[in-house]
């Protein structure tokens, strides 16, 4: 069974930055797809990117394009989230996803991941 555990999140001003990170075990990472979704209070989960097993490709939403940047340590077992500028409306709970065996582009879709962390808050004040 894969597991995922997510870390750094906090509290930050805006224009500040943070790095979270997502550690793996119980399955093949290099193989898996992986990426980062984010909910806010009464709101739907939404997709944040997503990066493919190799780091070759990645996919963002216009909300994290420049800010964001997503990468992973195949030999680690982990995938960070480097977000700086970070916003206010960027407040949520970071969630880390994986799609296991699957050597193709990376999805932005919720119910294509199959295995999700618990999450870690991120509090971004004004």
């Amino acid at each position: 069974q894969v597991q995922l555990v997510e870390s750094g999140g906090g509290l930050v001003q805006a224009g500040g930055s943070l790095r979270l990170s997502c550690a793996a075990s119980g399955g093949t990472f290099s193989s898996y797809a992986m990426a980062w979704f984010r909910q806010a209070p009464g709101k739907e989960r939404e997709f944040v990117v997503a990066i493919s097993w190799s780091g070759g490709t990645s996919i963002y939403a216009d909300s994290a394009k420049g800010r964001f940047t997503i990468s992973r340590d195949n030999a680690k077992n982990t995938v960070y989230l480097q977000m700086n500028s970070l916003k206010p409306e960027d407040t949520a709970v970071y969630y880390c996803a994986a799609h296991g065996s699957y050597l193709g582009p990376p999805q932005t879709g919720k119910l294509w991941y199959e295995y999700w962390g618990q999450g870690t808050q991120v509090t971004v004040s004004s």
